[in-house]
């Protein structure tokens, strides 16, 4: 038995170089020793009831064709869950040495492509590190698993996943090269992966609305030209060739609840609030490397869920790529974060993911010379792959232990050196780092400042939320900055105008609702003149305007 590998699988297939690998690696931290035998067991009772996990890839022979999943015939638990000892003193340093030596470490291609490590003695209780490559799923398909296989108490009874339903394959026309990722899309559910921590960025406003092809087509083509006529990113030290060695963090659980108190405050999203910590932490660890930072934007490629919802588990890879870009060159914490999500909203209509889809499949079957100029093209736009996937919102068991926390890292698709990897679990977030150890070989000190930057974006906003008779105040927390509530006339009460499109209104006269209702757009385009790829909606901040002058 096998069965043909999609086109966009093949893409992550054959995207793995020896110093840029294509795997998601995980690790899962118990408070208690995990017993092998029973972890081994729980593994070949509910992870081996996918077939996929039996298979291994075989290539087409002549390289005509596309790679094949085929049932392994030699296939055993024994070559791919493995046990090893922490060394002392079994603390977190050690558990991230570790998790970045196997990180660094490609699978076995002669058999199926994953790989788990037990780890004890690691502060008293176990580890358990996964790696899996990149097309076997993405992260949502990857998690829908590890939910599948976990319990609600420690001792649950299990029931297995429901068979998965048999789907015909779609055609493969050249038309159907562009147009069927983009359909399948259709009603679908399209969320930035972040969405389960309260804010993700939803691409269709009404996915059980079917899109008419035609704008489809128009406005694809239209994302297609915009994506190409990207400009190359700066050069900055997170850019450059890359090594083999990989190094890995993550930081400590901060609270969800703290996360939303910020975002309350400042009218952002929970996934704003998160990636304006990160590229705050960015920020600060360039200035440590002399790189200058004034006006700097790097861009960040942004996983988007393409899956409809569906009860059953779906492996493979559906989700679209958009570029985020990160303003590092804003120093103050909450100018940054009301400019990102100034950024954030201007994504809410693209239809970028659906185009980078497109791609992945057509370089999927494309010859290899033409598959490394586009991803090439992807690597010289972009600086870092940022991805924000949904855990489990309760505690979870696995083989009768309490999982107490979880984190995994993406791998840096497109030749770059960046992985950035924010995770939810049980009313906590936890932030990941990956970097290319010529690059950036300290990724403990980004974490640090993320944990800072929220610490400061918390601290900023409750000044604010305290008022005037706070005993002091940042100069960050200036009603310039301030969430547009505690202020009358603030212009950022508006959506899409953070406090550095507020503050150019103002030196252009603009300095209440009334007087932005009474302008025009030309008129407002000549007082902020925004560069092209920011494209302020002026109409809806006059619409906006009038509301509340009225």
């Amino acid at each position: 038995m096998s069965e043909e590998m999609s086109n966009v699988d093949t893409a992550w297939l054959h995207m793995e170089l020896p110093n840029n690998l294509m795997m998601i690696t995980g690790v899962f931290i118990f408070e208690q020793p995990l017993d092998f035998e029973c972890f081994k067991t729980t593994l070949e009772r509910r992870f081996l009831s996918f077939e996929r996990f039996r298979q291994r890839v075989v290539e087409p022979r002549l390289g005509i064709g596309s790679p094949r999943w085929e049932l392994d015939p030699q296939f055993d638990i024994a070559n791919h869950v493995h046990r090893i000892a922490l060394p002392a003193p079994g603390d977190q340093r050690a558990l991230q040495e570790l998790v970045s030596d196997l990180m660094s470490t490609p699978l076995d291609s002669s058999k199926p492509l994953w790989q788990f490590h037990l780890v004890e003695g690691f502060q008293g209780g176990s580890a358990w590190i996964g790696r899996l490559h990149h097309c076997i799923g993405d992260g949502i398909a990857l998690m829908r698993v590890l939910l599948s296989m976990s319990d609600d108490s420690p001792d649950a009874v299990w029931q297995p996943p429901a068979e998965p339903e048999e789907t015909e394959r779609p055609g493969r026309s050249p038309w159907r090269i562009i147009t069927g990722p983009a359909s399948a899309a259709i009603g679908a559910t399209r969320r930035v992966t972040g969405a389960v921590v309260g804010g993700g960025l939803d691409l269709v406003s009404n996915p059980s609305q079917a899109l008419d092809y035609a704008r489809l087509g128009r406005e694809t083509t239209m994302a297609l030209g915009r994506l190409l006529l990207l400009p190359p990113d700066p050069k900055t030290i997170y850019k450059g060739p890359l090594s083999v060695p990989k190094v890995a963090a993550w930081s400590d659980a901060i609270p969800l609840p703290q996360i939303k108190a910020i975002g309350r405050a400042t009218g952002a999203t929970v996934n704003d609030v998160l990636l304006s910590a990160v590229a705050g932490a960015l920020r600060r660890y360039a200035q440590d490397r002399v790189q200058a930072v004034e006006g700097l934007n790097v861009r960040g490629v942004i996983p988007v869920n393409l899956r409809r919802e569906s009860a059953r588990i779906e492996l493979g890879n559906k989700f679209g790529l958009v570029f985020l870009s990160l303003p590092l060159g804003i120093a103050d914490p909450l100018e940054r974060l009301f400019e990102l999500k100034q950024r954030m909203d201007d994504l809410k209509d693209s239809q970028e993911a659906v185009v980078a889809f497109g791609i992945l499949n057509a370089i999927g079957m494309a010859p290899n010379e033409i598959e490394n100029i586009v991803v090439n093209i992807f690597g010289a736009k972009a600086t870092a792959v940022m991805t924000n996937v949904p855990g489990p919102r309760r505690q979870i068991y696995f083989a009768g232990a309490p999982v107490r926390q979880m984190m995994f890292w993406v791998p840096q698709s497109g030749r770059l050196g960046l992985g950035v990897s924010i995770f939810s679990y049980n009313d906590h977030v936890w932030l990941g780092v990956a970097t290319d150890q010529g690059l950036a070989p300290n990724p403990e000190t980004i974490v640090a400042y993320y944990q800072d930057e929220i610490a400061q974006l918390f601290a900023l906003t409750q000044q604010v939320a305290e008022g005037p008779q706070a005993e002091t105040r940042s100069p960050a927390a200036a009603p310039d900055a301030a969430p547009a509530a505690m202020m009358s006339d603030d212009l950022t009460r508006l959506d899409g105008i953070g406090p550095a499109f507020a503050g150019t209104l103002r030196a252009g006269g603009i300095t209440t609702f009334s007087a932005l209702a009474a302008s025009t757009p030309d008129a407002l385009a000549a007082i902020v003149q925004a560069p092209d790829w920011r494209r302020p909606n002026y109409a809806s901040w006059i619409e906006q305007a009038g509301r509340l002058a009225g």
